[in-house]
């Protein structure tokens, strides 16, 4: 199916959409829930107010992103990097300083 200078709400269910290409499309306010998006790929994307709960990104690669205001609460960090330093022993020494600060 091919959509080309439309504006239409879609309500996808129980679908197979893999494959799929979308460019220069507004999903903006769109909803995806139960949605398996192992292998897909965002370029040049806004992403502003974006929010993922409940999701498994293990393997996800950032860059060149703005992160300003960005929150990960809540969330397993082993083996997450930032510039290839480990999370974990960023907050562990974050904390550490705190702890020291606060004796």
């Amino acid at each position: 199916m091919n959509l080309y200078e439309k504006r239409v709400p879609l309500d996808v269910k129980k679908s197979d959409l893999s494959g799929s290409s979308f460019s220069d499309v507004d999903i903006s306010g769109s909803t995806f829930k139960n949605v398996n998006i192992a292998g897909a790929s965002f370029d040049d994307t806004n992403m502003s107010g974006w929010r993922v709960h409940d999701a498994n990104l293990q393997g996800l690669q950032i860059t060149n992103a703005i992160l300003a205001g960005a929150t990960i609460a809540d969330s397993r960090l082993e083996g997450m990097t930032i510039d290839g330093i480990a999370v974990t022993e960023l907050l562990a020494a974050y904390r550490a300083a705190q702890w020291v600060r606060n004796s």
